[in-house]
This record gives structure tokens, sequence and C-alpha cells, in this order.
């Protein structure tokens, strides 16, 4: 993707970008299934198994990776976008059938360049996920977009 397509302003303007943010619950049957599917026991007491904040995020802030991407630039055939990192923070016990008010946007967009002059976008986005007035959990993502030449 050429840089005039996606510029170092555009970038810099996805900080304080917002979801349009919503709730989320998660089902009995939603964590059963994603507790089976790793092979652990159920959790008790309604405890949401923490895989659930792979995708339980995202929906609750009504966007998705298609968005997400979209944000960043990435185009077909113009780079590769990349999952660097995520980070997980409990503050209070996820359960089931709990409806968390989650909201969350982008909070970091960074350029850099490589000696050849190809460059990489690192956006991050975090997501926060609230029981009534407590912040339950958050979620950062950290995302790669790879800049064809």
């Amino acid at each position: 993707m050429p840089e005039e397509l996606f510029s170092e302003e555009r970038l810099q303007a996805l900080v304080g970008h917002r979801f349009a943010g919503g709730t989320y619950t998660v089902a009995h049957w939603e964590n059963w299934l994603l507790t089976d599917c790793t092979g652990a026991d159920q959790l008790p007491d309604l405890l949401v198994h923490p895989i659930a904040l792979f995708h339980a995020p995202i929906l609750g802030a009504r966007t998705s990776i298609a968005e997400i991407f979209a944000l960043g630039g990435a185009v077909a055939g113009a780079g590769a976008v990349g999952l660097v990192g995520y980070d997980w923070e409990y503050v209070r016990p996820l359960r089931e059938g709990v409806e968390y008010r989650v909201e969350g946007g982008i909070v970091s967009a960074e350029r850099t360049v490589a000696p050849t002059g190809a460059f990489h976008d690192h956006v991050a986005f975090s997501i926060e996920l609230h029981d009534g007035a407590f912040l339950a959990a958050r979620v950062t993502n950290r995302w790669v977009f790879r800049r064809a030449l």
C-alpha cells in the first residue's frame, strides 16, 4: 500500500477512535462450549472461561476484526496484519449470565520504518467490560499492519 494512501496523519488520527460500545452476556451454553473446546473442566460458580476474552469484548463493543482491519488500512495484497500481543486484565471474576457494559477504542498508533524503507504500523486497542459501576476486565490487543512497498 503506498504511503500516500495511509499517511502518518491518518495513522495518528486513529488514536482516540471509540467503538460503538454496548453490552455482552456470556450464556451458559457458550461458556460450556468454549471450555469444552479447550479440553478443560467446567469452572465452578458460573465462572467464565478466560478464552471468552478473545471474542466477547469485540462483540460487546459492537466492532469486528473486519472493522479493525479497515481502520488500520489493511488492503488485500498490500501487506500482512498480525496480532503482536494481547493483555487480559481481570479485576473481578467474569460470570455467566451477567450483562457487562462494554466500551473501548484505539489507544495508540505508531509507525516504524525498516532500513529497507518498508514500514509497519503498530495499532493498539483496549476494551473494558464493566459489571455495573465496576471494571471487571480490560483487554488490550496490539496489531501490526505491515505495508508493502
